[in-house]
């Protein structure tokens, strides 16, 4: 069987953790910081898990992960 590619874009974005699950970044984080408050932007800063509607499309994406 051949050897399956990565998506670049994806494999930048998505990270397995200990326990197997899917963690993303958070968005709205990347500009326009003045007028969102520090408890909002902190929150921002966290590692989301990814939803189950979306896992599947990013293990597709992702056969190595």
């Amino acid at each position: 069987m051949p050897k399956l590619k990565t998506r670049r874009a994806a494999a930048k974005r998505f990270r397995r953790s200990g326990s197997g699950k899917i963690m993303r970044r958070k968005a709205f984080k990347n500009h326009l910081l003045e007028h969102k408050t520090t408890a909002r932007k902190t929150k921002l800063s966290k590692i989301a898990v990814l939803s189950e509607a979306d896992k599947e499309n990013v293990e597709l994406m992702l056969p190595y992960l």
